[in-house]
């Protein structure tokens, strides 16, 4: 099995192979027969909290029993089966029947499809390893992040960048398609905990895209008594001198005074403030997870910086 079949909720529902199997009776009967791994939009929640899907004319059913996999303490709350009406949602082929006009019915196990998941995919992970993921929804400590077939791990707020945020949406929108390094998992449990700041570049792979002299555009992230931090970069950020009437989260036009690498600092001078961005700064991996599958160790502090920020996964 590859983690291609194990892509969080959204990444297979518009696919050629998905399409072809919900596309007709006889396709979803193949899907049952070879255990497949499909994805449709979740249209209904019935009272009695099952969930309905549209199967390209055929009605799919899954029940409250099989819609989410327990994990941890077991508990499955209504809200959790509620919140899955408008999105896209994984799921198993278990049974072809009829409703009582002789029509097709499918009925459906999400739950087996992140029970596969986990035992396949999830548990056979360890740290360091970077996978793909997909912003669900975000709090003030955190986002949660799908990392396959639904199933939901913590990015908490710290472990987002080095560049520190007032809130994950500072950074994220839901539905966003991310990386993220697997940071800590729970083999009893199968609860796993994520990072994403090791792949946004050390002190040093960003400070080299800047230059003392120039002039560029940043965000205020925090106004404090001895100066305002203004984020250039996810994992980048300098200081200007406190001035009143600033406030985080406005853009700002800096000038680029000095670049300190043993002390990881970097003096700014604030040359104008303007709105609020409209969007998250775009992500800049500088490590690909297309392409690394694994990190052991990652440093951010300069090799001659006296403070040391680092991210050890052995």
């Amino acid at each position: 099995m590859t983690k291609e079949r194990y892509l969080p909720e959204g990444e297979r529902l518009h696919t050629i192979k998905n399409t072809e199997y919900i596309s007709s009776l006889s396709g979803l009967e193949k899907a049952m027969i070879r255990g497949e791994i499909l994805e449709a939009v979740a249209l209904v929640c019935t009272g009695e909290l099952s969930v309905t899907v549209d199967l390209g004319g055929i009605k799919g059913i899954i029940p409250r029993e099989e819609v989410l996999l327990p994990v941890g303490t077991g508990e499955i709350k209504d809200i959790a089966i509620i919140t899955r009406v408008g999105k896209p949602v994984c799921f198993k082929v278990t049974e072809i029947t009829e409703d009582g006009q002789g029509r097709p019915v499918a009925l459906l196990s999400r739950r087996e499809a992140q029970r596969e998941c986990l035992r396949e995919y999830v548990m056979q992970l360890i740290p360091g390893d970077v996978i793909p993921a997909r912003v669900t929804h975000m709090e003030h400590f955190g986002a949660f992040v799908d990392v396959g077939c639904g199933i939901v791990s913590l990015l908490s707020i710290d472990s987002i960048s080095v560049s520190r945020i007032s809130h994950p949406r500072d950074r994220f929108e839901v539905g966003q398609r991310i990386y993220t390094v697997v940071r800590e998992i729970d083999y009893a449990t199968g609860r796993m905990y994520v990072s994403h700041k090791e792949l946004l570049g050390t002190w040093e792979e960003n400070a080299a895209r800047i230059k003392c002299g120039t002039t560029v555009t940043g965000v205020i992230r925090s106004v404090e008594s001895y100066g305002i931090f203004i984020e250039l970069a996810p994992n980048l950020a300098g200081l200007a001198e406190y001035a009143e009437g600033y406030s985080a989260g406005r853009g700002a036009s800096v000038y680029i005074k000095s670049l300190i690498p043993d002390k990881m600092k970097i003096k700014l001078v604030l040359i104008d403030v303007f709105g609020v961005p409209e969007r998250c700064p775009p992500l800049d991996y500088f490590i690909d997870g297309g392409t690394t599958k694994h990190i052991s160790r990652w440093r951010y502090s300069p090799p001659n910086c006296r403070k040391l920020i680092e991210s050890v996964f052995e």
